[in-house]
């Protein structure tokens, strides 16, 4: 596994804080390298709103032309810059001037989208065509050992992800999101 792409810059925060600009990472991290017509299919909007988000992506150094895969030299094929992992620091993203609306902004996003993925995923409507899964479980571990599974969690992952993105486009394949966290347990409050 290689090292994390440091995200400690406020502006860089904000970009990936984007839900449009995350999904965007998602499919390339998914799919691999993608041009801004096969994204704007995935994410069901217009190519001209996925090149803006693209470029944006690159602007910060998270995405970056991938010339090996495009047909001619006028092509425009995107990949994740690196390995795609991220590293987002926000104790150091809030010392920065602008950092703590950043990091404010964040979180919001972040537990946004918490909320719609849990949510998306309790709900009633089943489509027989998709799968879904929600899995709770409550492990005594120490410090070092829950960085251990994390790490190891995360490379049977990745592996899943060569795979499906090595062996071509299967038909019926769509992008599926795993979410998963791992920490001391919440509080919980009686009300």
């Amino acid at each position: 596994m290689t090292e994390k792409q440091a995200a400690h810059d406020p502006i860089v925060l904000r970009a990936i804080a984007h839900p449009t600009r995350n999904r965007i990472l998602g499919e390339l991290g998914a799919a691999g390298p993608l041009r801004a017509a096969d994204i704007a299919r995935e994410l069901g909007i217009p190519a001209n709103r996925a090149s803006f988000h693209l470029r944006q992506l690159a602007k910060y150094g998270l995405i970056q032309e991938d010339a090996a895969a495009a047909r001619d030299r006028r092509d425009r094929v995107w990949r994740l810059s690196g390995d795609g992992e991220l590293d987002v620091n926000l104790g150091a993203i809030e010392a920065a001037p602008g950092g703590k609306e950043a990091a404010r902004v964040f979180r919001r996003s972040v537990q946004g989208w918490a909320h719609h993925v849990v949510d998306s995923a309790l709900t009633d409507e089943r489509d027989p065509d998709t799968y879904r899964s929600t899995s709770e479980h409550s492990l005594k571990l120490t410090k070092d050992e829950a960085r251990e599974l994390s790490l190891e969690l995360g490379r049977m992952v990745e592996g899943w992800a060569e795979r499906t993105r090595s062996d071509g486009a299967v038909e019926d394949r769509r992008t599926y999101l795993l979410y998963s966290v791992l920490q001391p347990y919440p509080d919980v409050t009686e009300d």
